[in-house]
């Protein structure tokens, strides 16, 4: 289980909905978390390949089962930070990983980028997205650590079941 924040600023309210989705995914898989992705951490080490921290970044990525990944709504989409760290990582490379994209926005105009944007990007590197993404608005950020409890639950199985399937194809 990893969370991983595309946003540009360290500790961030998106950070945050990574963090407490993943960690209650946890507890209802009965799984661990793994070392949180903080992208603003790396800021520009991301465009460097040879970067090693980055690189350690992304293999985390790539061997998680299962990614909470968060980002605030930046221009109708995700951050330009979380799209250029994302391409390091090749076409099918999250092979059967479960993903849940996580936007956060102000406003419910964007609310459909989240399954219009996000989702096809992270299913173009080999994620499946049982769940569909979340839209949060700024104005839910403090009622979704119940709501993430709840989502959690519900959806246990429908996670198990993708974390079984990838470990029977041989990924993880």
């Amino acid at each position: 289980m990893l969370a991983v924040a595309g946003n540009p600023r360290p500790e961030s309210r998106t950070h945050g909905l990574a963090r407490v989705l993943a960690s209650e995914l946890a507890a209802a898989l009965g799984a661990t978390m793994g070392e949180e992705v903080d992208l603003a951490v790396l800021g520009p080490k991301v465009l460097d390949y040879d970067d090693p921290v980055a690189a350690a970044a992304a293999r985390r990525v790539i061997d998680a089962e299962v990614l909470v990944i968060s980002s605030p709504t930046y221009k109708g989409t995700y951050s330009g930070l979380l799209k250029s760290f994302l391409d390091r990582i090749g076409t099918g490379a999250l092979a059967g990983a479960a993903a849940i994209p996580i936007l956060l926005g102000g406003a419910p105009n964007h609310l459909l980028a989240v399954d219009v944007h996000f989702s096809p990007l992270l299913i173009e590197l080999g994620a499946v997205v049982p769940a569909g993404g979340l839209f949060v608005l700024e104005s839910d950020v403090d009622a979704f650590p119940e709501y993430a409890t709840r989502w959690a639950r519900e959806r246990r199985e429908l996670f198990a079941g993708a974390v079984a399937a990838r470990r029977a194809a041989g990924v993880a």
